[in-house]
This record gives structure tokens, C-alpha cells and sequence, in this order.
């Protein structure tokens, strides 16, 4: 294992990400997403899996978070955190280009589970809060160094700018095993938004702190 001081202070100085990083970056949330309970019930099973989460994480990044300008990563990439400001766009706008992004979609769920995925996603949308906040979509941590702090580091990290910016944050926990993580960084649970056949994912909450 590397130095353990090194790592954490790593996670605790992290930079932003570029988009020549999005292709290292997916590698690493397709790795910790893989036995994620609610991309478990999304993603296609079985070999194509592992791909199927590498593609979606990179688009995701490269078209999405990272041109946004809040995704944070430690320098030796075992830690990232991907935050949306408040007035960042969350999802794509009309129908024509919703539309467009459904071959992709269906490569990442499968045919068979679209509906399901599309299906979180509309749940998502349909609850996302009103009030102005900083949006937590992913955070990851390299595998092999889970447990050693490092996903508390570059939260912790990149809290403190959103508490400089006066401003709430939420976070849509889909699994229950980092509820905990969550509470301890200030958030509280609201509700269960999943539909009822699927996994929990738990909306969670942390009011403005004013510095």
C-alpha cells in the first residue's frame, strides 16, 4: 500500500479535474460503482458491465461535469469528487436532444433494462430540491484504499468551498452502506426517491453553514 499520509494528503489538496483526465477518471468510478447496489439493478449484467460503466462515467464527464468546473481529484487519482454549482445544468434540455442521448443509453443499460434506468432518472428529476444548493452526483475511491479516509479528505476538501459560497448541498445516496459517510459530512436523510421495485436511493440533505 502506498504511504497512507501521502494519500490522505492528496485527498485533502485536490485540484480540478481537465477533460484530458476524464478518460483515467471513468476508470476509476466504474471500479467503485461496480457493486453498487442501484447501477447493479440498472446496468446490463454480466462481461459487458465493467464497459458499460467505464462508457457512461466518461460521457458523463466529458460532457457534463467536468466542462462544469467543479469536479475534484487527488493528484495520484484515487479520489475524485464530482460536485454541479448551483446554477450548473443537471440534465439534457428539449426533447430533441433528450432524444439524442437514448442510443447511448441503451448501450449502457441494455435493451432490457432501459425502462429501468430511465425510470431513476425521471425519479431523480422529479425530486430534485428547489432551493439552491451545490448538487454531490459521484464520488469515488480507489478499491484497494477504501477505508483508509480518503473519500472524507476530498469531501471534507470540497466542502469547504461550498460552505464559503453560503450555499446548501444535496447528495442522492444510493447505497446504504455510505449512509454513515454521509451523516458524518453533515448530511441528513429526506426520503427514499427510487421507484418501488428498485433499490433505495435515499435523497440527503446539508443545510447553507455560514462561515
Amino acid at each position: 500500500m502506498e504511504d497512507k499520509m501521502a494519500l490522505l494528503e492528496a485527498a485533502s489538496n485536490p485540484h480540478r479535474a481537465t477533460l484530458d483526465d476524464a478518460a483515467g477518471l471513468s476508470k476509476l468510478f466504474a471500479s467503485a460503482f461496480v457493486d453498487d447496489p442501484l447501477f447493479d439493478y440498472m446496468v446490463r449484467p454480466g462481461v459487458r458491465r465493467a464497459a458499460a460503466l467505464e462508457m457512461f462515467f466518461h460521457e458523463i464527464l466529458r460532457a457534463r461535469d467536468i466542462p462544469q468546473g467543479e469536479v475534484w481529484m487527488s493528484s495520484d487519482r484515487h479520489a475524485c469528487v464530482c460536485w454541479l454549482s448551483p446554477d450548473a445544468r443537471r440534465s439534457p434540455g428539449g426533447l430533441v436532444e433528450k432524444l439524442s442521448w437514448l442510443p447511448f443509453f441503451i448501450r449502457v443499460y441494455g435493451p432490457a433494462r432501459l425502462s429501468r434506468g430511465m425510470a431513476i432518472a425521471e425519479a431523480m428529476e422529479n425530486n430534485h430540491p428547489s432551493e439552491r444548493h451545490f448538487y454531490l452526483t459521484f464520488i469515488a475511491v480507489s478499491p484497494e484504499y477504501r477505508g483508509v479516509g480518503l473519500g472524507s479528505r476530498i469531501l471534507k476538501a470540497t466542502l469547504k468551498q461550498v460552505d464559503a459560497a453560503g450555499s446548501a448541498a444535496y447528495v442522492e445516496n444510493s447505497n446504504p452502506k455510505n449512509t454513515t459517510f454521509y451523516e458524518r459530512n453533515g448530511f441528513v436523510a429526506r426520503k427514499n426517491i427510487a421507484p418501488v421495485v428498485a433499490p433505495p436511493l435515499v435523497a440527503m440533505w446539508r443545510d447553507a453553514r455560514m462561515q
